[in-house]
């Protein structure tokens, strides 16, 4: 890759390497099964990209700018989102493995997460208001002072949020999924 600026472009099976792709910009590429666990993200912007069963496994991704950017089944365990590129971006999870990844204060409202599995991942101090956690295993996620106004939970399972160190209003959740709001209080719940 000798251009700073790719446009329409197909990556297969590739491995980048550590400075490959750091200070490009990807617009409107696809990426199927391609490794970037030893990228440095520095200056890489991805616009209007989508991304099939790569692997990101504990990745250096700070300063990497996502504008709709969609990835399906992609490993993110263990990456640091916090230090993502905050101007105008977005980016979209199906059937992702984001385990022990962190969100810490970024602003991700609208976000859409689907079929992940998400335990352990640091939600604290996110804006997740009208986010969609559909059927996403949020075991040990941690949502402290995390704003999920309108927030849907509804098919999502195993999570446990304080509504008292947690904005949840409108938040959508199922009948089953209410137990997840009381677990600090260690009740017996009987159906």
């Amino acid at each position: 890759m000798n251009a700073d600026f790719i446009f329409d472009k197909e990556y297969k099976n590739n491995i980048f390497a550590e400075y490959e792709i750091k200070f490009k910009e990807f617009e409107n590429c696809t990426f199927n099964h391609c490794d970037f666990t030893l990228c440095n993200f520095l200056g890489t912007v991805f616009i209007d990209c989508t991304f099939y069963h790569c692997n990101f496994k504990e990745a250096q991704v700070g300063h990497v700018g996502l504008r709709n950017a969609i990835f399906n089944d992609c490993n993110f365990t263990s990456v640091n989102f916090a230090m993502t590129d905050q101007i105008l971006h977005e980016f979209y999870f199906n059937n992702c493995l984001l385990d022990y990844a962190q969100f810490y204060a970024l602003k991700l409202k609208r976000i859409s997460f689907t079929n992940c599995s998400m335990v352990s991942v640091d939600f604290m101090k996110t804006d997740l208001s009208e986010a969609l956690f559909d059927n996403c295993n949020l075991r040990l996620a941690v949502f402290t002072d995390a704003n999920c106004e309108k927030t849907d939970f509804y098919s999502s399972y195993d999570f446990a949020i304080d509504p008292e160190k947690t904005k949840l209003k409108k938040a959508i959740f199922s009948s089953e999924g209410i137990k997840g709001l009381l677990a600090k209080y260690n009740l017996v719940i009987k159906d």
